[in-house]
Formats: structure tokens, C-alpha cells, sequence
């Protein structure tokens, strides 16, 4: 089981003292000397989870936020972590895909072949609006073709020394790559999707899928049975075109001494405005004592989930316990 965690970014994780004061420096011109406040956190605390033993990060983006950009910290990691990979979020219609697989190609480079890149099609139109020009898509068929376009793109300039596309949204003639990865065949390719376009792009191209799953501590049961089913579903779906997948759980961790205090904290974290932050909190069930979250990822993984998404609240204050209590439980000694 490959442990993965959010890099803690303002955007993706909730208030705390240091990332409030590091969101009032984030904008405000002339704030945050001798460096910004909000990659020292960043820094400090993926350094710490790659001693611990954790394998991958995720720089997730989002431009409308008060956030450091991410293909910004992604390069600043690479160079900065020793072991931990690095990926870095990228979102078609906003960003090309020529110009990912170039930076790509450069932080798979810095950090010695420690990148991943997580496609996203994203659910924010004022975002690609924005930041890409007027590139929201209400027809949910298209965005996902350009996704599906967006990650050929990737795979055939990092694979091939000539690539062609002559598709709806990007089109490449005898396009190459100067730069080429460290990493072979290519670097990683993870995505989330639970619509069946989007999961029959991620059957064909991708390396890891990422599940979703309904919010709600008391759905955790239900969940279970339906992230067995859809693996079991993905699994068919890419032994049709020849390949396999891994499948990864995007989670919060809530560890405590009893099953009843953690059940209190996630009844707090429930109320929080962003939806998405309930479903990460509670829908995976991953809330209890050591013994209670430790069985549950083994039931995870006896299904073939193979990497887990973890985010903490205190970020780091969780990230310590969940080392120490739960750690033990799912990667004994020797």
C-alpha cells in the first residue's frame, strides 16, 4: 500500500493558525518575508511525511485560490524532497497539453524520476473561464474527449519520438519532446472520475485511478461494497484494452483513543461549508482508534486499493499520530 498525502496548500486543507496567517500574507502585497509562509508549511510538513515513509504527494490546483501555483512548489519540491514522488495536478482546457509534458519532462528531471501528474477535468467554470480563457465546457461529453485528447497528448510525446494528433481540441504533427523523461516508459498518469466517459478514458490511458465515494460516516458500509464493485468494474474495463490499473482512495484520517471522540471530531469536520471536505473526512470511514482505521485499510486493500490520499486536521498534529499509532498497525517492522 502506497501512502500518499496532500500537500497541505490553504485551499485543501481546513484553517489552522499557520495557514490563516499564511492566507492573510498570501494576499497582501509586501507580507510574508523572508519566505512565504505557506510552501514553509508545506515544505516542513512533506519533508517530514517522506521520513515517516510516505511515498507520494499531491500538489493539487487551483487557481482561483490564495495559493502558491502548483507546478511552482511541485519544481521547489523535486529539488528540496530525496524520496517522496511529486505529483502535481494539471487541468485540461486551462493548461496544454504540450506544455505539461515539457514541464513534466523538467520536474521528472529535478527530482530524479519522482513525478506523477494527476488529470483533472475540473467543476469550476469561473475557473477556466478565468484562467483559460473562456475554456468551460458545459457538454460533459466534450470535456471528458478533451481530457481523453489532453492525456494522448502526454503519453505519446513522453513515449515517442514522433507524435501526431489530429483531434477536436489539440492537434500535434510529427510533434517530439527534446526533453525526455527519467522515468520509463513515462511518468505516472492518476485521475479521478465516476462518470462513465470519464472512467472509460481512465481505463484506456491511465496508471491509477483515483475512486470516489458517497459523504457520510454512516455511509462507510455502502461505500465499501461500492468501491469493491467498481474496481471490480474498472478492472474489466481496462482488461478490455489490454492493460491493468491501480486504484487509489483519496481519504481524511481522524485517529484518536476512542471510537467516540473521533466520532465527535468528524461530526465537527461535517459542518465545514465544503462539501468535499465531509466526503474526504467521513465517507471512507477511515475514523476511529489505531486498531479501527488499521483494519479498514486492510480491508481497502484486500479489495485492491494500493495508495491512499491522506489529509490530517491539525495537518501536522494528525500526520504524528497517525505515524505513531497507525503506521505500526499496516507496515510492521521487517
Amino acid at each position: 500500500m502506497r501512502l500518499g498525502l496532500w500537500a497541505p496548500l490553504p485551499h485543501t486543507i481546513r484553517p489552522e493558525p499557520e495557514i490563516s496567517c499564511a492566507l492573510e500574507e498570501l494576499g497582501t502585497q509586501g507580507l510574508g518575508l523572508p519566505q512565504d509562509r505557506s510552501f514553509r508549511f508545506v515544505l516542513e510538513t512533506v519533508l517530514r511525511a517522506e521520513e515517516i515513509g510516505f511515498d507520494i504527494t499531491l500538489v493539487a490546483e487551483r487557481l482561483v485560490a490564495r495559493d502558491l501555483e502548483a507546478w511552482t512548489i511541485s519544481s521547489a519540491l523535486a529539488v528540496l524532497t530525496k524520496r517522496i514522488t511529486i505529483m502535481t495536478a494539471a487541468h485540461p482546457g486551462i493548461i496544454q497539453p504540450q506544455i505539461v509534458a515539457k514541464m513534466g519532462a523538467s520536474v521528472d528531471r529535478l527530482s530524479g524520476g519522482r513525478f506523477a501528474v494527476n488529470v483533472v477535468p475540473g467543476n469550476r467554470p469561473h475557473e477556466f473561464d478565468l484562467y483559460g480563457n473562456g475554456s468551460w465546457l458545459t457538454d460533459k461529453q466534450k470535456r471528458y474527449q478533451r481530457m481523453e485528447e489532453f492525456i494522448a497528448v502526454l503519453d505519446g510525446l513522453w513515449t515517442q519520438e514522433s507524435f501526431s494528433l489530429d483531434g477536436e481540441f489539440f492537434k500535434i504533427k510529427d510533434g517530439s519532446l527534446a526533453t525526455r523523461t527519467m522515468t520509463k516508459p513515462r511518468p505516472p498518469i492518476f485521475a479521478a472520475s465516476s462518470a462513465e466517459l470519464g472512467k472509460d478514458v481512465i481505463a484506456r490511458y491511465c496508471d491509477t485511478w483515483f475512486i470516489s465515494h458517497a459523504p457520510g460516516l454512516q455511509a462507510y458500509e455502502s461505500n465499501a461494497a461500492a468501491i469493491a464493485a467498481d474496481i471490480s468494474d474498472m478492472r474489466e474495463r481496462a482488461a478490455h484494452n489490454g492493460r491493468s490499473l491501480g486504484y487509489g482512495l483519496s481519504t481524511y484520517v481522524i485517529c484518536t483513543a476512542t471510537l467516540e471522540q473521533a466520532e465527535a471530531e468528524a461530526a465537527e469536520l461535517a459542518k465545514t461549508p465544503d462539501a468535499n471536505v465531509a466526503a474526504k473526512a467521513l465517507g471512507a470511514g477511515l475514523v476511529g482508534t489505531p486498531q479501527i482505521i488499521a483494519e479498514r485499510i486492510h480491508r481497502y486493500e484486500a479489495m485492491g486499493i494500493d495508495c491512499l490520499m491522506l489529509q490530517f486536521n491539525p495537518m501536522r498534529d494528525g500526520l504524528e499520530t497517525f505515524a505513531s499509532e497507525v503506521m505500526p498497525l499496516i507496515r510492521p517492522k521487517g
